[in-house]
């Protein structure tokens, strides 16, 4: 990657642009397939209330590589999900983070934690993604999908990492302006293009979001967290969510989870993470003063189980150390914890049969197979990465609310509330305290163990002794769905090629919306760095010029596009303009391209 900035998000226009050529072409909206795009069931109750506020379904993408660009947002939202934590905010928005990023190739790993554009772009972003939902559910092609009342949704915005940078003038006008956004949405009406040009009055609602998921991340003192969220609640008057890190339960239970009952004995924990973080008797004080805290002033306040759990790089697949662990492990020591905190605190947590009120968020591992099982502790909403990251890419979203559906109407639940009633009974039929207790048990001594213990977990990705070429291979279709940013499309081969191009399939990589992050070469089959290997299509003309190495800059020439290419790539020139001018095309379109 050059040395220009790792992503240019697309403008409004031509991200709207796209949506309808390629409904209009293919069926589809961002590559997500019609039948992938979620409705609510008339005859359940999926709903649940965050922080007092009503969201339709308790799923959405985690704050990560899912919720910081418009079009993930509304890829996550046509799959059904209704709460949406933004990826963390904070105030040095120029890192660099080392390439590749990302690890899924068992369980999940990373080494990126924040956001990876400007802080004002990432405000933009999240006002377009805010439009561009209610757009489509307005939109009579989407209306006659979801129906006419789509569910209501939140942004919940998420900020780190110490007060100090929270205090500051750029993050908190960042805050002030999601919470009352009317002039920016105004001044994107005039952009939203034919055949969505009837919709530029809808009354988009000015609060994008006034609620706060805290990453404190790895290290971060108690007295900050407390600091941080009461300036939160006072300063801005948000209601809050404390992340809380999977440290809590100590080195030693952590230990025997992973190495001895999982069986990942060859990932190096580090103690100094376990003494840096929060320690759990120091966990139960701050819950306890920050509900207080935020009762004395009006406030709402919840915790989410957890954050990524800091480990050694002993791969060296990614650049740097350490990393983060996510996926099935994780999803067993989160559970552990939860268990761990409802024993210590009894009636502080708002979970079936505790009766307390401070709201539990769930993010660690969640898949269609553990969805039910995990909404049954009682925990919303559940959010989700390292499954969205798996072939299939946001198409899984869907068949996880499905499957959700299935399990609620074989036991006669009609809402969430009786679907936790009946894991409860279950539960304490069984001998469990509860349905907490009753999952930790499951996956670890009980009939589930086999999907999170690594002999479940250590199966690689299908591999070819092919190398990748430009043009042509087995189109797996990998690298579309497991594109965070939706920066992969796929094109059928036109007739007029089929001489010399003898695949059904070619692929191509939206430069600017690409990352890479590394996601794609991992799952590609073949050996090669699709991001790299695959046309690169730029239309912005400065991150053209800035790259280094092979693209193709798209420019309108009256109803079709012409394409300029870098030095040395100039014989490309020809099929790359039969490949975006042929009936299926480019889902860009030419007349909203700047020149």
């Amino acid at each position: 990657m050059s040395g220009a900035d790792p992503l240019t998000p697309y403008p409004l226009d031509l991200l709207l642009g796209r949506v309808a050529s390629e409904w209009q072409s293919r069926q589809r909206i961002f590559d997500l397939l019609k039948a992938r795009i979620w409705k609510r069931p008339p005859d359940l109750d999926l709903s649940f209330s965050f922080l007092g506020r009503p969201c339709a379904s308790p799923i959405g993408p985690a704050a990560g590589p899912h919720s910081q660009m418009a079009q993930n947002i509304v890829l996550s939202w046509l799959g059904g999900s209704r709460l949406f934590e933004l990826k963390t905010v904070q105030v040095l928005d120029r890192l660099e983070i080392g390439r590749p990023c990302i690890d899924m190739q068992t369980i999940g790993y990373n080494i990126e934690w924040s956001q990876e554009l400007r802080v004002e772009e990432s405000l933009i972003e999240y006002v377009k993604a805010w439009m561009m939902i209610q757009i489509l559910a307005n939109w009579e092609p989407v209306a006659e999908i979801v129906g006419p009342d789509p569910g209501s949704y939140v942004f919940d915005m998420s900020v780190g990492y110490d007060l100090e940078g929270i205090s500051t003038k750029k993050v908190s006008d960042f805050i002030v302006e999601m919470k009352n956004a009317k002039a920016r949405i105004d001044s994107f009406r005039p952009q939203i293009p034919e055949p969505f040009a009837h919709l530029r009055d809808l009354d988009f609602p000015s609060r994008i979001a006034d609620t706060v998921t805290l990453s404190t991340f790895h290290g971060c003192p108690p007295h900050e967290i407390d600091a941080i969220t009461k300036h939160l609640m006072t300063r801005h008057e948000c209601d809050v969510i404390v992340k809380l890190n999977p440290t809590l339960l100590g080195i030693a239970r952590v230990q025997e989870i992973l190495h001895e009952r999982l069986g990942y004995d060859h990932i190096p924990l580090l103690p100094q993470a376990f003494v840096d973080d929060l320690q759990f008797d120091q966990g139960l004080e701050l819950i306890g003063g920050l509900r207080e805290f935020a009762r004395r002033h009006g406030r709402k306040f919840g915790i989410k189980l957890s954050n990524t759990l800091v480990v050694g790089n002993d791969k060296g697949w990614m650049p740097d150390d350490p990393m983060y662990l996510s996926g099935p492990p994780l999803h067993v020591i989160t559970s552990t914890l939860l268990d761990e905190l409802i024993c210590a605190l009894p009636g502080v947590f708002n979970l079936a049969g505790h009766g307390g009120d401070v709201q539990v968020s769930f993010s660690a591992g969640v898949s269609k197979d553990n969805l039910t099982d995990t909404l049954g502790m009682g925990v919303a909403p559940v959010t989700v990465c390292s499954d969205l990251l798996k072939p299939g890419g946001y198409g899984r979203l869907a068949p996880m609310l499905n499957r959700l559906a299935i399990d609620m109407r074989r036991v006669g639940a009609t809402d969430l509330g009786s679907w936790h009633r009946h894991k409860w009974q279950e539960a304490q039929a069984a001998g469990y305290r509860g349905p907490v207790e009753a999952h930790v048990m499951a996956m670890t001594e009980g009939s589930d163990t086999g999907n999170y213990h690594l002999s479940g977990n250590e199966k690689l990705p299908r591999a070819l002794d092919k190398e990748l070429q430009m043009w042509g291979c087995v189109a797996c279709n990998f690298c579309v769905t497991v594109c965070p940013n939706d920066a992969v499309i796929r094109l059928a081969t036109v007739p007029e090629l089929k001489d010399e191009m003898t695949d059904r399939w070619q692929y191509f990589i939206l430069a600017e919306l690409c990352n890479e992050c590394g996601n794609c070469l991992t799952f590609c089959p073949e050996v090669g760095d699709p991001a790299v290997i695959k046309p690169r299509l730029f239309v912005d003309r400065d991150r053209f010029e800035a790259d280094q190495e092979q693209g193709f800059f798209l420019t309108p020439t009256a109803d079709r596009l012409g394409i300029l290419a870098s030095p040395g790539w100039e014989t490309e020139v020809a099929p790359l303009t039969a490949m975006l001018n042929g009936a299926e095309g480019l889902p860009l379109r030419p007349e909203e391209l700047s020149t």
